[in-house]
């Protein structure tokens, strides 16, 4: 049987007791870059394909620190970067699930984000097995999520409220909400990857 949903972010929780400072300096790390390489963007059209390239690394970065937190693996800063470690692969999942989940949702938005969700363990499955193909990862996903969208979908529902009070900070409560939501989908992917 597979863990509630209430039971994963407990244990995020737990996971996260005596790491919530280096989480949050993660977090902002990466937010940080993130919107450093989105505003190039906006500022020259060219710099785009920049920010494409980033954002799939990056994203394995985040997870493989999140997993690490996760799992008790003596998380460091250093792992947000790793991605970069497994270029080529991160940027292929990224771009590849973009086109994607870009094509289910010419269809319709719900097309899209079920495919969306279909896709949403690919960067974990990358952060394990760093020799599998971009295409491999998604199919793996697409098979690990078969029977457990609803279940995601409902685990990503959890966090809307605290989004909401996030902004009544102006956006400084989401440095501790994303790690919250990281690790929670992170032991989401651990429960369902057996």
């Amino acid at each position: 049987m597979k863990t509630t949903n209430s039971t994963l972010t407990k244990m995020a929780r737990e996971s996260l007791d005596g790491q919530w400072g280096l989480a949050v300096l993660g977090s902002f790390i990466y937010f940080i870059v993130l919107m450093g390489v989105q505003l190039l963007a906006e500022i020259d059209p060219l710099l785009t394909i920049v920010s494409i390239i980033v954002s799939g690394p990056l994203g394995l970065g985040i997870i493989i620190f999140s997993l690490n937190i996760s799992r008790g693996n003596n998380p460091k800063i250093e792992d947000i970067f790793e991605g970069f470690q497994n270029f080529k692969s991160a940027v292929g999942a990224y771009l590849l699930m973009l086109l994607f989940i870009f094509l289910w949702s010419l269809l319709l938005i719900i097309p899209g984000i079920i495919a969306a969700f279909s896709y949403s363990m690919t960067f974990y499955i990358l952060a394990d097995d760093p020799s599998i193909t971009p295409m491999e990862a998604i199919e793996k996903s697409k098979a690990m999520m078969m029977g457990n969208k609803w279940k995601y979908f409902l685990l990503n529902l959890r966090f809307l409220g605290w989004g909401l009070l996030c902004l009544l900070t102006f956006g400084i409560g989401f440095l501790w909400l994303l790690p919250y939501m990281q690790v929670s989908f992170a032991k989401f992917y651990d429960d369902i990857k057996e």
